[in-house]
């Protein structure tokens, strides 16, 4: 039961880090605005920035890696 859990909350933070990454390379994100419970809202809104902050972590960690290089 437990491990389901942790594998679901994987896949849903993992999910929310590519709307992340499809939100900075195209500039297309959800349209929160259309929700219209404020509470689903901001929950919904807080989702994407656990992505956005997964994305800015990761991309900290793989810019100070030897493992990674930049390539433009």
């Amino acid at each position: 039961m437990l491990g389901r859990l942790f594998h679901y909350t994987f896949d849903a933070v993992v999910f929310s880090a590519m709307l992340a990454g499809i939100k900075r390379t195209t500039g297309l994100s959800p349209k929160t605005s259309a929700i219209e419970s404020k509470d689903i809202r901001s929950v919904v809104d807080r989702y994407l920035g656990v992505g956005e902050w997964v994305m800015d972590m990761s991309i900290g960690y793989m810019s100070t890696s030897q493992y990674f290089e930049r390539k433009r």
